[in-house]
């Protein structure tokens, strides 16, 4: 559809009128390419640019994708996602589970879910191994999450080292706006697998796990980390993500114009539209025109991704049998195998 829409009206849009509304707009938003900082759009580029010593703030931010091999489905794959198997529930269409006016008159279906999924039932991945790994060796600004399952923390991350843009199960509150009572995660793990509704002690309305729902804002972190994080970023890792939701996806073109900007993902996602490539602006990703400089497509699974990078940087990957050694990071994977990443 766009190569008809281009075909269609590109005469028309003289070079000199489309040069002029680049520079015009390019001026007036701050919108102008930036500095090429890679030497090589690759993940080869993107390992010399991380030992190169320039490379100090990086964001990561990720997605469904990269819990799938822990056993936890994304939401959108066909025929596998989360969505296309909610059958059992009944409801009126998938994306209800998550909207918070259907929760407060039949809160049963997402209850239900969260028995099936409810964090500690999962151990990371590589993924989240290699993002702990960035933490440790000084490099991680910050991880922003769009997951729910907590598996950042279980792999070392700390609360200060995560936005947690689409909430967490960590903390429980009463969804009453006069009450707000807080819960642990002890308290709603308890209610959930005695199958109880949660119920506030307060005031007896619903209790709802912390998790942003269709309708209900993120939490104001978002927003604050955000404005503090995005300008100083000189690398940004976006992984397992669609890039469908916002204001998630929109944070692609929040770091500045010469910040390389790596995916790792089954195939690319968050390219500028249609209307954005024409004009040569825009923050979308940018991976196969004449104008990329920055952008950097890695299309695997998560953990291919973060291997094949963690061995260009030299940090050990390897698979073992141990369930622990000094200084390294293990990923339990079937029967008790995992992968071990650490220094060589």
């Amino acid at each position: 559809y766009s190569e008809s829409l281009s075909t269609r009206f590109h005469p028309v849009l003289s070079s000199s009128l489309v040069d002029f509304l680049r520079n015009l707009f390019s001026r007036t938003l701050g919108l102008s390419p930036g500095e090429k900082v890679l030497d090589e759009l690759s993940l080869e580029g993107v390992a010399r640019y991380m030992q190169s010593g320039k490379c100090k703030s990086i964001i990561c931010m990720v997605g469904a994708g990269i819990s799938t091999s822990a056993g936890i489905p994304d939401f959108r794959s066909p025929g596998t996602g989360l969505y296309a198997n909610l059958q059992k529930y009944n409801l009126p269409y998938p994306e209800a589970i998550f909207q918070i006016d259907y929760f407060k008159k039949h809160p049963e279906p997402f209850f239900a879910l969260a028995r099936e999924l409810y964090p500690g039932q999962f151990k990371p991945t590589v993924c989240h191994y290699f993002i702990r790994m960035l933490k440790d060796k000084g490099l991680l600004r910050r991880c922003y999450s769009q997951n729910i399952d907590t598996l950042e923390r279980v792999a070392g991350l700390q609360g200060e080292d995560l936005v947690e843009a689409h909430g967490t199960f960590h903390t429980s509150h009463c969804v009453s706006f006069f009450c707000r009572k807080e819960y642990t995660m002890e308290w709603m793990k308890e209610k959930i697998f005695s199958e109880d509704i949660p119920k506030c002690e307060a005031c007896n309305n619903l209790v709802k796990p912390d998790i942003v729902f269709f309708g209900e804002n993120l939490p104001a972190r978002f927003f604050s980390a955000m404005k503090q994080d995005f300008p100083s970023c000189d690398l940004l890792i976006i992984m397992g993500t669609s890039l469908q939701v916002q204001p998630f996806a929109s944070l692609v073109s929040r770091v500045p114009n010469s910040c390389p900007r790596l995916l790792i993902n089954l195939e690319k996602t968050g390219q500028s539209d249609f209307a954005s490539s024409l004009l040569g602006f825009g923050g979308g990703m940018d991976f196969d025109s004449d104008k990329a400089y920055r952008d950097v497509a890695q299309l695997s699974t998560c953990d291919d991704g973060c291997l094949a990078l963690a061995d260009l940087l030299g940090w050990k990957v390897t698979e073992t049998n141990m369930s622990c050694q000094s200084g390294s990071y293990i990923y339990p994977g079937p029967a008790e195998s995992g992968h071990f990443i650490g220094n060589k």
